[in-house]
């Protein structure tokens, strides 16, 4: 990569991911682009336009005159908010996918268009979920993303796109608040905990799914894009993970610095189905073998940053 476009540059990645890109690729070399404009360090730090994914016509003129070689394509309608509004989802999340793919196959460019372990369902296999295995999700959300790995690889297979993609567990950061994602109480745990001392998980008790710290996600959109292609068997659905965890292990955690944390539960029905038709833990081998993902970030390391981080942001 050497100059990119990202759409949905104003959301919980996006945020971050461009402050990464530009660190790396230079200031001038990455623009931003999002529905909205706000007085972000995204925002306000580089080139920024505004895009309506769903104007691919549009889509296509910023890459074409800004002579980029790569898109990473971040806008999109998450879990929660999806089950709220399942036909928007779709032509949100499928319309902006196919307008990102064509823009890829028409510029020859590269197309980086994330997944997530919301592909899975409740037939598939419920530890270490495999790379490769049953994908029959029980929510819009995760119909998209299904339907996004295939049409990502029809690209690749069809038109020769160089199309590549992680399976994003629950993403975890202190800099951005989530977007209505059926993990975001692994953040708004922290939060409260700074901020009030005791937290309300909408997620039960002893509710596995998959972690990982904002870091190390960025890392990987950047790892795998820069990967050698000739060792990318699977290319548009790599499993990534850093850890396995349930809100009473977050807590624990959290009481190693905050002695009186309270957890307490008020269960939203239709997020906690949605975490029940996922993995506990998925396999993430193929992205170690062919193109080297190693995190950095534990339970423990991740806390005591993500506690030290709203302590500043709070004040506290």
């Amino acid at each position: 990569m050497k100059k990119i476009l990202v759409t949905g540059a104003l959301g919980q990645i996006g945020s971050e991911l461009i402050v990464k890109l530009r660190n790396l690729y230079g200031e001038n070399n990455v623009i931003a682009t999002d529905i909205r404009k706000n007085d972000s360090v995204a925002a306000l730090s580089g080139p920024f336009k505004l895009l309506d994914v769903a104007d691919g016509e549009k889509m296509f003129q910023l890459a074409k005159q800004n002579q980029v070689d790569a898109i990473i394509h971040l806008a999109a309608m998450l879990s929660a908010v999806a089950e709220k509004k399942p036909l928007a989802a779709w032509h949100l999340n499928m319309g902006g996918l196919i307008n990102a793919l064509e823009t890829a196959k028409e510029l020859g460019i590269q197309l980086f268009a994330p997944s997530s372990i919301g592909s899975f369902g409740p037939t598939t296999p419920k530890d270490k979920a495999p790379q490769d295995t049953i994908q029959r999700p029980t929510s819009m959300y995760g119909v998209n993303k299904v339907a996004g790995e295939l049409l990502c690889d029809y690209y690749f297979a069809r038109f020769g796109v160089d199309t590549r993609g992680v399976r994003f567990p629950g993403l975890i950061s202190y800099v951005t608040p989530p977007g209505g994602g059926t993990t975001d109480y692994a953040v708004e745990i922290y939060y409260d905990a700074v901020e009030k001392g005791r937290y309300q998980s909408f997620i039960n008790k002893g509710t596995y799914m998959d972690m990982m710290f904002m870091p190390d996600a960025l890392e990987a959109v950047v790892q795998l894009m820069e990967a050698d292609p000739a060792k990318l068997q699977h290319r548009n659905a790599y499993n990534i993970t850093a850890m396995s965890l349930e809100p009473e292990e977050i807590a624990t955690e959290i009481r190693k610095h905050i002695p009186s944390f309270v957890l307490d539960y008020q269960v939203d029905p239709a997020r906690q189905a949605i975490a029940d038709s996922w993995p506990n833990s998925i396999d993430d081998s193929a992205a170690r073998e062919e193109w080297g993902f190693r995190p950095q970030y534990n339970l423990e390391k991740m806390t005591a940053d993500m506690l030290e981080k709203i302590r500043e942001k709070a004040k506290v």
